[in-house]
C-alpha cells in the first residue's frame, strides 16, 4: 500500500499541478506501473478511494509549502497609490494588503485579524484594503462602491464605515438602506456619494484591486499580501506572526 500512495501521488501531482499535463504522460506511469492500481482496487475499494484521497492532500500540500519557500524570494507586488485606502503608518515596514468582500463572513475574521495585527506590531504596519466582492453576495458590490465613494470625500470616513459594516455585517439583510444608514452615520455628504456611486472612478478602482487579485490567484476572501507573501483565507494571526518572523529570519524586514 505505501508504493500505492506514492504512484498515486506522484499521479495526481502530475495531473492537478505540473505545467505540462498530457495524457500520453499519465498513461506512460500507469503502463510501467499496472499492478499498483489493479491490485489496489480489487483488493480493498474502499481503501483505494482513502488513498487516492490521502494521495491527492499530500501532493496538494507538498506544492503549497513549494510554493509559500518561493514566496520569500518571489514576493507579489501589489500595485498601491494615492487611489488606495491606507491606514496605519504609510512608512512601516510591514505592509499587509487585503482583498476583501464586505458580505463575506470569513472577511469579519479576517477584519479581527487584521486589528490583532496592526495592534501587535502598533506603528509599523501599513495597512492598505482593496476589494473582491463576490459576484455570490448580493450587497458586496455595491458595499464596496459606498466605501470607494465615502473615500472620496473622507479617507477615515470610508475607514469608519468599514469598521462600521464589519461589526454590524448582519445588517447587509437590509440592502442598500443599511449602507445608507451607516454611511450618515460616519457623516459622509449623501449627496455627493449619491452621485459618485456609480461613477467611472469609483467602479474603476473596484475593477483594479478585482483584477490585481486574480493576477495573484486570490480567488476567494479574505486574501492578503504581507510584504509579498500570499495569505489566501482567513488564517488566524499566529499566521501572520509566523510569516513576520520568516521575513525577519531571512532579514527582508527590520522592526524597531
Amino acid at each position: 500500500m505505501r508504493k500505492t500512495k506514492l504512484i498515486l501521488t506522484m499521479l495526481v501531482a502530475t495531473t492537478l499541478f505540473a505545467s505540462c499535463v498530457n495524457e500520453k504522460k499519465i498513461g506512460e506511469i500507469l503502463k510501467k506501473n499496472p499492478e499498483i492500481l489493479h491490485e489496489a482496487i480489487k483488493a480493498d475499494p474502499a481503501g483505494f478511494i482513502m488513498t487516492l484521497q490521502e494521495a491527492a492532500a499530500d501532493a496538494k500540500d507538498s506544492m503549497e509549502k513549494k510554493k509559500f519557500e518561493k514566496s520569500f524570494d518571489n514576493p507579489l507586488e501589489p500595485s498601491i497609490s494615492d487611489r488606495d485606502a491606507v491606514r496605519g503608518n504609510p512608512d512601516g515596514p510591514l505592509v499587509l494588503v487585503e482583498y476583501s468582500d464586505f458580505e463575506c463572513p470569513y472577511c469579519s475574521r479576517g477584519y479581527a485579524t487584521m486589528n490583532q495585527f496592526m495592534e501587535k506590531y502598533k506603528g509599523q504596519v501599513k495597512f492598505v484594503y482593496k476589494h473582491l466582492p463576490l459576484s455570490f453576495h448580493k450587497q458586496a458590490m455595491i458595499a464596496s462602491q459606498y466605501f470607494e465613494a465615502i473615500k472620496l470625500q473622507d479617507q477615515e470616513k470610508a475607514f469608519e464605515f468599514h469598521d462600521e459594516i464589519f461589526k454590524n455585517q448582519r445588517g447587509l439583510k437590509n440592502g442598500e438602506a443599511f449602507l445608507k444608514k451607516i454611511a450618515q452615520k460616519v457623516g459622509a455628504d449623501m449627496g455627493k456619494v449619491a452621485k459618485d456611486l456609480n461613477s467611472e472612478a469609483v467602479k474603476d478602482k473596484i475593477k483594479a484591486d478585482m483584477a490585481e487579485a486574480a493576477k495573484f490567484q486570490i480567488q476567494g476572501t479574505p486574501g492578503f499580501v504581507l510584504n509579498g507573501v500570499p495569505i489566501r483565507g482567513a488564517y488566524p494571526i499566529s499566521h501572520f506572526e509566523m510569516i513576520v518572523e520568516e521575513l525577519k529570519k531571512r532579514d527582508k524586514v527590520k522592526l524597531n
